[in-house]
């Protein structure tokens, strides 16, 4: 078995290798007939003259083509802010569209064996390393040795991995352009689903659904024969894979708006926006049902499943984000910091993240309904304040990109709007939480060590205290690894949920609030 591990691993570092030096194949060629083609017709008689330095010479790197083009476009709209003539800039960015227009390479004549070779291969390998796990090993604690983990506990390869993750993201939201021959890679699986060519997000989501399906088997096999766990990762797995990916390319395939129904604002913080409403609105009968259906679930659903179930219905079986972290970085939920600091940044940064996406949300369908007579166009500055610093940096480049730094809910612990919507119905008003035996409790730790959202669940088992916490998204975990049994998860009645249970020192009791 450890010798199928080792190939397995081989096969996988090799995929990634080749993904890795795909986009740098292959030649690039600009002529006339494709700028008219690619770029908007308001813009083609000026970008035509921009770009005619580049006509018919032959590019051997993307980075020498993207040079160029972004020479002579800055260098353009340079001049213009410079003059002030605002109304003239072009503020679309054409970089990513007109380098895969350009690019001539073997990926475009034979796009399924890099894709076999690359992701495939990769998929295998990561498979065949996977399936041996915790082969042998009995059903239930798995404290193993995580903290003498290189990758596992912010070793050498711990830090390769969140370097390369973050540079991927980087790339992914600023730099897409640089991926062409990815994105090129996938255009024929794009096209047999919605009828289009692949863009960076058609990749991101192919690579993140893989990511979900192969590390969710990796689940099943830490903890066979704890049924939560195991329905709970199948939960999320499907979510990803049919209503993530699948079904808003499919809605594409016939003309309707890409929706991704398990999607809640503020999460989906752009669903408010005029271009999302009028998308929704012009297409019917099924974008109307979008677009009642979204509403209806931040008025009604969220609350009252949150009353009876927690947040975990969302957080723990349905989010994309929590799918991931919940399969990808389960390595690294040991990392989560514990501290009594981490939590009071944790209550500010992630409250403050919701009272921004309340008030710019607010903001935006006032002054859509008054016809941008109140803000003008002002709003989309805040769209993109907000895109670029919580809906890209954090979200992705930190949320992911950290996982081997500061554990895997990074995003769901301290920026996700929608925890935070979560985690005040579930504090507050819920008939969820996580009951403690305390007379139980060994004191070995395992519970706070492997609860990723930095809860001292230790703590409150030693006092038999029930744990009741807005950021506790119900994984389960921390009840998975007790080796005595002291904790469960509940859906009871309010009455009793939090407690005041005292501890028994010698004759005296303390009370201890939670």
């Amino acid at each position: 078995m450890r010798n199928i591990q080792k190939f397995g691993l081989a096969l996988f570092i090799i995929g990634l290798l080749i993904f890795s030096y795909i986009p740098f194949i292959g030649d690039y060629q600009l002529n006339v007939q494709l700028v008219e083609k690619l770029v908007k017709e308001e813009h083609r008689e000026v970008m035509t003259g921009i770009l005619e330095p580049m006509y018919d010479k032959i590019y051997t790197s993307n980075f020498s083509f993207i040079r160029d083009f972004k020479e002579l476009f800055n260098a353009y709209n340079q001049d213009l802010k410079d003059q002030q003539a605002w109304d003239k800039v072009i503020w679309d960015n054409y970089a990513f569209s007109v380098t895969k227009a350009a690019a001539i390479n073997p990926v475009q004549e034979h796009p399924y064996k890099y894709f076999g070779v690359s992701i495939i291969l990769g998929v295998i390998g990561g498979l065949m390393y996977i399936m041996p796990l915790y082969r042998n090993e009995p059903e239930g604690i798995k404290n193993n040795g995580i903290y003498f983990s290189s990758m596992k506990a912010r070793g050498v390869l711990g830090i390769f991995t969140g370097t390369y993750l973050i540079l991927f993201y980087v790339i992914l939201y600023w730099l897409p352009e640089y991926m062409t021959n990815l994105v090129i890679m996938v255009d024929p699986l794009s096209e047999a689903l919605s009828g289009n060519e692949a863009s960076q997000w058609f990749l991101y989501g192919l690579v993140y659904t893989l990511a979900i399906l192969v590390m969710g088997i990796r689940m099943f096999k830490k903890y066979k024969g704890n049924a939560y766990q195991t329905i709970r990762t199948g939960s999320v797995m499907f979510f990803q894979l049919a209503f993530a990916f699948l079904l808003p390319e499919i809605l594409v395939l016939f003309n309707m708006p890409w929706h991704d129904f398990k999607n809640i604002w503020p999460l989906d913080y752009s669903f408010f926006y005029e271009y999302r409403i009028e998308g929704m609105v012009s297409s019917g009968a099924l974008g109307m049902f979008m677009l009642i259906w979204g509403i209806l679930l931040i008025v009604i659903g969220v609350p009252l499943l949150t009353y009876f179930y927690g947040k975990r219905w969302y957080c723990s079986w349905v989010c994309g984000c929590g799918g991931l972290a919940e399969t990808l970085g389960d390595p690294y939920r040991q990392l989560s910091d514990k501290s009594l600091k981490a939590w009071k940044v944790e209550r500010y940064l992630i409250h403050g993240v919701l009272v921004f996406a309340v008030v710019m949300t607010a903001l935006t369908i006032v002054n859509y309904f008054m016809k941008f007579d109140l803000l003008g166009q002002a709003t989309n500055q805040l769209h993109s304040i907000y895109g670029f610093a919580i809906g890209s940096a954090f979200a992705g480049v930190i949320g992911t990109g950290f996982y081997p730094f500061m554990g895997n809910r990074v995003w769901c612990r301290f920026g996700c709007p929608l925890a935070a919507y979560l985690g005040i119905v579930q504090r507050f008003k819920s008939r969820f939480r996580i009951t403690t035996n305390g007379g139980q409790c060994i004191s070995c730790g395992n519970c706070s060590t492997y609860c990723e959202m930095g809860i001292d669940v230790r703590w409150y088992a030693q006092r038999g205290q029930n744990i009741v916490r807005s950021s506790c998204v119900g994984c389960g975990v921390c009840s998975a690894v007790c080796p005595r049994g002291v904790l469960k998860l509940e859906n009871a009645g309010e009455e009793g949920r939090i407690n005041e249970m005292p501890i028994i020192i010698g004759n005296k009791s303390i009370s201890v609030k939670s």
